[in-house]
């Protein structure tokens, strides 16, 4: 397929598209879009130094793996809530999430990001797509993302596609921390991500959601922070499957392989929860 850009010199104000998002509740179509979005998007120091301090990152002068989604992440809504796109964003579930770091991200300050959507396929509950996020300095690719959503209700032929199961080696306990009934209050103001099932017990019932639910990519973000030394610089990917979400407040525990290339790791909660699974490994 032929991918058709748009390059904007700046992206739209996540108050328009999150009235965009509120004002689509129907699924419109079958068919992805054929274009992406491309812009140019500067480092925001105070931002960037929030984050840190959010997610346990030190200063080592290097981007956390995780801030480029941050950073991209306006664009990204842009793209889920275009007319292009056929699913309605609210009711969208974030099943998966690959980050590829490709050299160091160090010395960072203006990165060109395209995003698209790609790779529909039917799921026991609907379907899911990939989201793609590539982020390029002068020297090319020096990021990118994969993030797998479900659409529930999308109808498509052919059977849905096997997960894989992950594979099962003993773990050892790396740490654990506690998500307080005010962090998805609080990743929202740094990130920007204000999805109402995350703010509070009284807008997560209005979809379905018993409490409120911590985000997704701040347990990974965590996890990161954690796993600082089992890392290298850069040349690696690392890839998790969101399971049962972390209600919040609650403490969870992270599990990992022992230091090494790569690796397999868990996010546990009490009572044989298991929040999120995934592994890491290098670069071909």
């Amino acid at each position: 397929m032929t991918r058709h850009w748009q390059d904007l010199s700046s992206t739209a104000a996540l108050s328009s598209l999150y009235l965009r998002a509120a004002c689509k509740r129907k699924i419109t179509g079958d068919t992805l879009p054929d274009s992406g979005l491309r812009c140019y998007l500067e480092v925001r120091p105070q931002q960037l130094e929030a984050y840190r301090k959010l997610c346990h990152f030190s200063d080592d002068g290097r981007l956390p793996p995780t801030f480029p989604h941050v950073m991209a992440f306006a664009l990204q809504l842009q793209v889920l809530t275009a007319k292009a796109f056929p699913f309605p964003l609210l009711g969208m579930v974030h099943l998966h999430n690959s980050i590829r770091v490709v050299r160091p991200l160090g010395g960072v300050s203006r990165l060109r990001f395209s995003v698209h959507v790609e790779n529909l396929q039917p799921h026991e509950k609907g379907a899911t797509c990939d989201m793609i996020t590539e982020a390029e300095d002068g020297l090319g690719l020096l990021w990118s993302e994969t993030s797998r959503m479900l659409c529930r209700g999308v109808k498509l032929s052919g059977e849905p596609v096997a997960t894989a199961e992950p594979v099962n080696e003993p773990l050892d306990e790396l740490t654990r921390w506690y998500a307080d009934s005010d962090i998805g209050r609080r990743y929202a103001k740094v990130c920007g991500d204000y999805n109402p099932i995350h703010l509070s017990a009284t807008s997560a019932r209005l979809f379905g959601f018993p409490c409120a639910i911590a985000h997704g990519m701040w347990s990974k973000a965590m996890t990161l922070a954690a796993l600082r030394g089992h890392l290298p610089v850069s040349g690696y990917e690392i890839a998790v499957d969101f399971l049962k979400p972390v209600r919040l407040p609650s403490e969870v525990i992270l599990n990992a392989s022992p230091t090494a290339a790569q690796g397999q790791l868990r996010l546990d909660g009490h009572g044989e929860l298991v929040h999120m699974h995934g592994s890491w490994r290098p670069l071909d």
